[in-house]
Formats: C-alpha cells, sequence, structure tokens
C-alpha cells in the first residue's frame, strides 16, 4: 500500500521542497495518526504498510526521512534499515525507528542496523515532532556538508586539470625558448597561435651592442674567465631588456640584437630603446670598472636604427631562430661597429624620435660596408633635462 499526500510549506526547514517523511508501519491506525500530525505542520508525507513496499517507495519517494516501525510482515524494519543503511549509492536518509516502550532489545538492533533515532509507542506528539525535527537538521546539515564536499572536490579537480594545464604550457614554453625569444615563446603559447613565426613586415627598432676589445681579451684570457664576463655582462643587460620590454633576436658572443615593436607591438619603439641603451652604457661602465681590476680592458658600443624589416623564424626542424631580415638590422649593427667606447649611435630616423627626449651632438656623416651613400648618424649623450 503506497500513498502520497502533499503538504504545503516546509516549517522552516532549509530546503527546495517541504521535508518529505515516508512512514512505514503495518499499523494503518498508527500510519494515519502520524502522517495527520505530520501534514499539520506542513510536511509532505508517504506510506508503506510493510517491509518490502517501504523499500520500494523509497525509490520512488526519494523521501529525506523515514520513520520505520520495527516489526511487520514480509520484512521487518530492522533489515530494511540495515538494507537501506549498507546502500552507499544511496543519499544519506535519517532513519527512525518506531518500538513499544518495552522493546529495548529493538531499540538496540536498530541502533546497530545504522537508525539515527527512535520514538517509543504509543506516539506522543510532541515527542513527535521534536525527533522529526532533529533528524530533519541532521538530514539538513549532512546535505550541506556534502554539497561542499562535492564542491571541494570538483575545484581541486579543476584545480589539478589547471595545474596539468599550466605546467604543459611550461613546458612548452620551456622548448619555445630553446630557440625563440621568451617574450614570442609566452605569446605564442598564450594565444594557441603559432601564425606570428610566419614571415611578416614591421616598422622596428633594433639596437645592437657589444663590447670594445672583445676579441682581443678572448685571445689572451683563459675560457674560464671569459665566460665569467659574459655571463655578467649578458646577465646584467638582460635585466634591462626585460624591463623595457625588448626581444633579444639573437646572440652572437659579445654582440646583441634587440628588437622592439615586435613580436609584441610598443609604444615610441625608438624612445624605448634609447632610453634602454643609455642604462646599458652606465651598467656595462660599471662592470668595467670591476673588469678593470682584474687586468681587463673592456668598451662597450651601442647602434640603434628605425625601419621596416621582414620577421619570422628560420632554420631547420629542432633548431629554429627568430629572426629580423632587412637594412634595419644591419644598419643598426654597422652604427655599433662605428661607436667609440661609451658611445650610442643612432640613424636619422631614431633621432627624429628622441631629438625632444635626449640631447644629442651635432650628425656626422658614415661611410658603412654595405651602404653606397653615406649614413647621418647622431651621438646620442644622454637624456635631456627638458624632456
Amino acid at each position: 500500500m503506497l500513498r502520497s499526500d502533499p503538504a504545503p510549506g516546509c516549517n522552516g526547514f532549509k530546503m527546495n521542497h517541504p521535508p518529505r517523511i515516508l512512514v512505514v508501519d503495518d499499523s494503518e491506525e498508527s500510519r494515519d495518526i502520524i502522517v495527520t500530525r505530520l501534514r499539520a505542520h506542513g510536511y509532505d508525507t508517504s506510506e508503506a504498510a510493510d517491509g518490502e513496499a517501504g523499500l520500494a517507495a523509497v525509490d520512488g519517494y526519494a523521501p529525506d526521512l523515514i520513520l520505520l516501525d520495527v516489526t511487520m510482515p514480509k520484512l521487518d524494519g530492522i533489515e530494511v534499515c540495515r538494507r537501506l543503511k549498507s546502500d552507499r549509492s544511496r543519499p544519506f536518509t535519517p532513519i527512525i525507528i518506531l518500538t513499544a516502550r518495552t522493546d529495548t532489545k529493538d531499540v538496540v538492533a536498530g541502533l546497530d542496523a545504522g537508525a539515527d533515532e527512535y520514538l517509543a509507542k504509543p506516539i506522543e506528539h510532541a515527542a513527535l515532532l521534536a525527533r522529526v525535527r532533529s533528524a530533519l537538521r541532521l538530514k539538513e546539515l549532512h546535505d550541506r556538508v556534502q554539497a561542499q564536499a562535492d564542491d571541494l572536490a570538483k575545484w581541486n579537480r579543476s584545480l589539478e586539470e589547471r595545474v596539468l594545464q599550466q605546467v604543459a604550457e611550461l613546458e612548452r614554453v620551456g622548448r619555445l625558448k630553446r630557440f625563440l625569444p621568451p617574450q614570442l615563446a609566452h605569446l605564442i603559447v598564450s594565444s594557441h597561435d603559432e601564425s606570428i613565426l610566419e614571415s611578416h613586415r614591421r616598422e622596428i627598432t633594433v639596437l645592437f651592442c657589444d663590447l670594445r676589445g672583445f676579441t682581443a681579451f678572448a685571445e689572451a684570457a683563459e675560457p674560464e674567465e671569459v665566460l665569467a664576463v659574459l655571463r655578467e655582462y649578458h646577465a646584467a643587460l638582460g635585466v634591462l631588456i626585460d624591463k623595457f620590454e625588448g626581444t633579444v633576436e639573437r646572440f652572437a658572443g659579445d654582440g646583441l640584437l634587440v628588437l622592439f615593436n615586435d613580436p609584441l607591438p610598443c609604444p615610441n619603439p625608438a624612445e624605448r630603446a634609447v632610453q634602454m641603451a643609455i642604462e646599458m652604457r652606465d651598467e656595462v661602465a660599471r662592470l668595467a670598472t670591476k673588469w678593470r681590476r682584474f687586468g681587463y680592458e673592456l668598451g662597450f658600443g651601442i647602434g640603434i636604427a628605425h625601419g621596416f624589416a621582414t620577421l619570422g623564424c628560420i632554420g631547420f626542424e629542432g633548431r629554429f631562430q627568430y629572426s629580423a631580415t632587412g637594412t634595419v638590422a644591419n644598419l643598426a649593427s654597422r652604427l655599433c661597429g662605428e661607436a667609440s667606447n661609451g658611445e650610442i649611435l643612432v640613424d636619422i630616423s631614431v633621432h627624429r624620435a628622441i631629438e625632444k627626449l635626449a640631447d644629442v651632438e651635432a650628425d656626422r656623416d658614415l661611410i658603412l660596408k654595405g651602404f653606397s651613400r653615406p649614413v647621418k648618424a647622431f651621438s646620442i649623450r644622454g637624456l635631456s633635462l627638458r624632456a
């Protein structure tokens, strides 16, 4: 026998529906009394007349609480309780066993089977409502904790997925950084777009710098001394390149070529290159003072040019290089070659961009290898007080 009686309200309990209570008792009179009392307080009720019907009702009704008589035909309440509580696939549902006041053995057996509370017959109205409210609070607390645990598990899975994704990205960045500038490697991984590696034309500023007297130093010094100097030199310049967001196109011993405005666009690339060059000059001058104490006579020169270049990857499988091809890169290198110790030489395009920013010596015409006409060059003293 199964009867469902919906009831309005939930008497203050925090559920999405009025609490559903299944009453399983072979006594119709007992069921009617209990259901009438529960319905009067807004609970949704369903009934079953024996243990087998009660088990079937649990699946179809999904109660929030079960009131379960112990002594019933076909299947007693103790066995019903044991089966329900041993089934881990079912949601937690508190069970209150109903037993005669003198049947303490039934109470013990029911609690051992997993029951959460008990009520002695004949059932008092106040005791019934108090036990029901207590059991439903237990249900609500359990469901809240379970929901939080589920949310935490979901968050942990999401975190694990993000960590694995980030590890994969870091590994990919690490592989790409073996042959690409760091900015370019991060850009490719974050955007999942390798089209930037394809050949493209862009207006860029190119800075080339190297040490004066390095060839003579490398011939006379021990290899370990040469490497120590290069490590200090590259480390110092690397900090400044990161600061000004330049892209290292290549290392060539003591020579260093840095791009601005590619692969990441930046405002005022010529100004940025000149500001970095001035700080580079000051930093290498500090290192040169230290190196002289060891007998190393090394100077430093910089050339900067601005113009269009074709950029993209060159090389072969397993060893690629991101490269700038065009007159602008060659001009920066040639200007650097003409610069004396501590000098920053720039072309006319850079001069136009920074003439209000820096103090510049009068221009001079240079005859440079690879250029059919004299090239107008300007020497940067430092930043202008007017800027």
